[in-house]
């Protein structure tokens, strides 16, 4: 019998992978295929973080395989020709790939049907294997290709059915075939990673995931906007890179707890974004609603946030955790994508590219959608709001815990006062002063 190409992508998981269970259970030998796409690679070589993290995933799931018998096979290359090449050296039936919302994606399941079709090898898209639920399948009644609003989206999704989560295979046969070894970072990237970058593969993330649901999670909707806490899942990175699978984390969390529920919300936030790109794949780049907006060219502006020095404690340190760890949370993005696309009018693509050099879980979805979301060009239905961030530090960093843990020069600074250091006399040669001004100083 043939054997099949089982193709990951952003799938890096045994568990629960469509693409895997479809690639064993049609053939004797399967080669579980990872190509480190030239252009990827070009595209992210300013993105340490997530490169690091991409190399830690390969490595568990190369463990993983080789704990069934089998093994990873990388490749690098462009994907369509490495698949090509891969297929023709095992004869291959089909190759099996997750279906994916980009253009990119997009692009290049349709680049394989064309290079793979006359040979006789079938290409099988597989949905459901990135989100919780095929973006296809929640669509509007008025016929519009996706939903504009997170709200009556909700409702569709968590009404829609989900599959319940696949095995892992117990034995896996992979055919003689070459590989290249993982490569280490120095061979794809000559940035370094944030220091404190916790990075990890399927294994790493069950673990992190088996925690959160023995417990955190119940608390989830009281402290995940509070910035003091550890009250998010971390869990972004593992979903983002495909080691968990998003419909498995929903199918093990106890929605009908408030914390449950929360958590499941936001994983359909995650769905909503890719439903949004999957229609309109060129709001990646472009305003998802056109506004009369003129954005402002502020290059000091635009550098005192990204080294996190625009006097303002709770934007800063949000942005200094982002260089430090590549994360912070959720509620740390949303102000400091709002100073600066609602502050400072500076273009929330900027934003965004930076966001993505540095998140470790910086998806295209979720990352330019969000970005959208706060600038007033994309789906909030109050484009207009501006999160003042002296408001939103007094009510979720009320204590100054969050700003203190990252910005050691304003440590001595008690309680509340670590907010407003310009009352306490702080010289601009330790902190600087704000570079705008908001009600409330």
């Amino acid at each position: 019998m043939p054997a099949s190409i089982a193709l990951f992508t952003r799938d890096l998981r045994l568990r629960d992978n469509p693409v895997l269970t479809a690639a064993a259970r049609e053939a004797t030998e399967v080669v579980p295929l990872f190509v480190l796409d030239e252009e990827i690679v070009r595209r992210t070589r300013h993105a340490p973080n997530r490169l690091r993290f991409l190399l830690a995933a390969l490595s568990e799931l190369d463990d993983e395989l080789r704990a069934r018998g089998g093994r990873l096979v990388l490749r690098r290359g462009r994907t369509v020709d490495v698949v090509a090449q891969v297929a023709a050296e095992v004869g291959a039936s089909a190759v099996h790939v997750a279906e994916d919302v980009s253009r990119y994606s997009q692009g290049r399941e349709n680049a394989l049907w064309e290079r793979l079709s006359p040979t006789g090898c079938r290409v099988r898209t597989h949905a459901a294997s990135i989100t919780a639920v095929d973006p296809a399948e929640v669509k509007p009644d008025t016929g519009r290709g996706h939903y504009a609003i997170f709200t009556p989206y909700f409702r569709r999704w968590i009404e829609t059915p989900m599959r319940r989560p696949l095995p892992a295979p117990d034995r896996l046969v992979v055919p003689a075939i070459a590989s290249d070894p993982i490569p280490e970072l120095g061979d794809l990237c000559a940035d370094p990673a944030s220091p404190g970058l916790s990075v990890g593969g399927e294994v790493t993330g069950r673990k992190l995931l088996a925690h959160w649901l023995s417990g955190p999670v119940y608390y989830y909707a009281e402290r995940k906007d509070a910035l003091a806490f550890e009250g998010t899942s971390r869990l972004s990175p593992y979903l983002h890179f495909g080691c968990l699978s998003p419909a498995e984390v929903v199918h093990r969390t106890d929605a009908a707890t408030s914390g449950g529920h929360a958590f499941v919300r936001q994983v359909a936030w995650r769905d909503f974004h890719h439903q949004v790109l999957a229609d309109r794949p060129e709001v990646a780049t472009r305003d998802y609603r056109s506004e009369s907006r003129s954005w402002v060219h502020e290059p000091d502006g635009l550098a005192a946030w990204q080294a996190g020095r625009t006097g303002y404690p709770v934007v800063d340190a949000a942005m200094r955790q982002l260089l430090a760890q590549g994360w912070m949370p959720g509620r740390a993005r949303l102000i400091a994508a709002s100073f600066l696309s609602k502050t400072l009018k500076v273009d929330w693509r900027l934003g965004a590219e930076h966001f993505e050099r540095w998140l470790v879980d910086a998806d295209l979805a979720n990352n330019r959608m969000n970005w959208q979301w706060v600038a007033g060009t994309g789906t909030d239905t109050r484009s207009s709001r501006v999160l003042n961030p002296l408001r939103q530090a007094d009510r979720y960093d009320p204590d100054g815990v969050y700003a203190r843990r990252w910005l050691p020069e304003l440590a001595h600074l008690p309680g509340a006062d670590v907010h407003r250091p310009w009352r306490a006399g702080v010289p601009a040669s330790t902190y600087p002063p704000p570079i705008v001004e908001f009600r409330g100083m």
